[in-house]
């Protein structure tokens, strides 16, 4: 079957499937999960697999599954990922009422469009025209959120990354792959377009900052404690004050908060804990502003003679482009929107865990519309099922068949003019250096 027939009996069947895919998504939406904790999520992937016919391998990192497509043949390897786990929004009218979970950054939707994908190149006998493999992944863990929850899974050796696609990284799940693929939700309606390719995004290192002072009654003797917590709102008012020596194009972004202010009012607060991120477009920028807020940090210590302990963990790197990957979405994104509705480039200060997996491999990774507000805000939510699940997966579907069909020379030529910025083992190794702690007066200063 030619590349075009092969297009047009995937499109049919998406069609054909169009309620069952946005009730996939509809179903996650209904029952958010946080980061290594989506087991409603994996067993409900894993049971859209077996519909398929596939092989299912489950909890690949605590939670998540994975399916192949094509799983004999040889050639080129493609993954195509969607993201199991929700934002905390306490705010958000559908969030948990328990744990303050919702999916207000649209990873329903990645499922949803990863599992049309799938319906789409199966029902319609095409994945049997295609000379590779297409391993379909539900992947946790991508907001990085419960720092302390992970740091626990990381001291029980369950994880050593707080990041899912880290641990895809580090576990080998991602050695017999050759490109990456996944698309993330977005409002993108204030400037009339329905689709985003080549986004970047900005990296970041993870801090977890626990200052110790002395405690003492509040109202009867304050002089005869050291308030932690006074300590931790000098070094949030140093960070404030480097500010100004963060380079523009780097885009540094460092948004600290307390999650300990000390026990009771009548007590000067000798346990105060705080957690950040230090994010930045370039790994040189994210490690020398990172060097910047450890000594603001240590600075707020000393002044008030407390002590604190600060651990740094490995958070994502900054999101590359692939600019074939790109142009070959488009294409096929045009079959259902017009050229000025796609937009070509944009510069994120946020972060996405998928920026690791494109320092190694070449990765594809649209932002889509079809919904509304700010992600991780009370105000996201959906607006157009069409745009937002049914166009996507029948680009990716397209993206995919453009990518093995006929020998797989498409794939083949984008794989073998990649050059990566690092090989697994430089990207581990490079992580594993970003993992620290410092201790820095330890005790109270006298």
């Amino acid at each position: 079957m030619n590349r075009e027939d092969l297009k047009k009996a995937v499109i049919a069947k998406i069609d054909a499937n169009r309620d069952r895919i946005i009730e996939a998504g509809q179903q996650l939406f209904a029952r958010p999960e946080l980061g290594y904790k989506e087991t409603f999520a994996t067993d409900f992937v894993a049971s859209e697999f077996e519909r398929l016919g596939l092989e299912v391998e489950k909890n690949i990192v605590i939670t998540g599954c994975s399916a192949r497509i094509n799983a004999d043949k040889d050639g080129p390897s493609l993954a195509l990922m969607g993201e199991l786990d929700a934002v905390i929004c306490w705010e958000h009218p559908a969030s948990d009422s328990e744990t303050g979970a919702v999916h207000a950054c649209g990873h329903n939707i990645q499922v949803g469009v990863m599992l049309g994908t799938a319906i789409g190149l199966i029902e319609a006998g095409a994945a049997e025209h295609l000379d590779g493999r297409v391993t379909l992944m539900g992947v946790p863990a991508e907001e990085y959120v419960e720092i302390e929850y992970r740091s626990g899974l990381a001291e029980e050796g369950r994880i050593k990354f707080f990041g899912g696609k880290q641990e895809l990284i580090s576990r080998g799940l991602m050695d017999d792959i050759d490109i990456a693929m996944m698309i993330h939700s977005l409002d993108l309606s204030a400037d009339g377009r329905k689709i985003l390719v080549g986004p970047q995004g900005n990296g970041f290192v993870g801090k977890r900052i626990r200052f110790t002072g002395k405690e003492a009654h509040a109202g009867a003797a304050p002089h005869e404690g050291v308030n932690a917590l006074n300590a931790a709102v000098l070094a949030m008012n140093n960070i404030h004050a480097l500010r100004e020596t963060f380079r523009d194009e780097e885009k540094i972004r460092v948004h600290p908060i307390i999650t300990k202010g000390g026990d009771i009012v009548n007590i000067v607060p000798a346990d105060v804990r705080m957690e950040s991120y230090v994010r930045g477009r370039t790994t040189d920028g994210i490690l020398d502003a990172n060097r910047k807020v450890t000594r603001a940090l240590q600075a707020g210590a000393l002044a008030v003679g407390a002590g604190v302990q600060i651990r740094d963990i490995p958070g994502y790197l900054p999101l590359l482009r692939n600019r074939e990957l790109d142009e070959c979405f488009s294409s096929n994104a045009l079959s259902f929107v017009k050229e000025d509705e796609i937009q070509d480039g944009a510069s994120f200060a946020g972060s996405f865990d998928i920026g690791d997996i494109s320092h190694i491999m070449p990765v594809l990774h649209p932002l889509i519309g079809g919904v509304r507000g700010n992600i991780h805000t009370r105000d996201f939510h959906m607006e157009d099922p069409e745009l937002a699940y049914i166009v996507p997966a029948k680009a990716m579907a397209m993206t995919i068949i453009d990518l093995l069909h006929e020998g797989a020379g498409k794939a083949r030529g984008i794989i073998s003019g990649y050059e990566p910025k690092m090989t697994k083992d430089t990207y581990l190794q490079f992580m594993a250096g970003i993992s620290k702690e410092i201790n820095f007066g330890k005790e109270p200063l006298k």
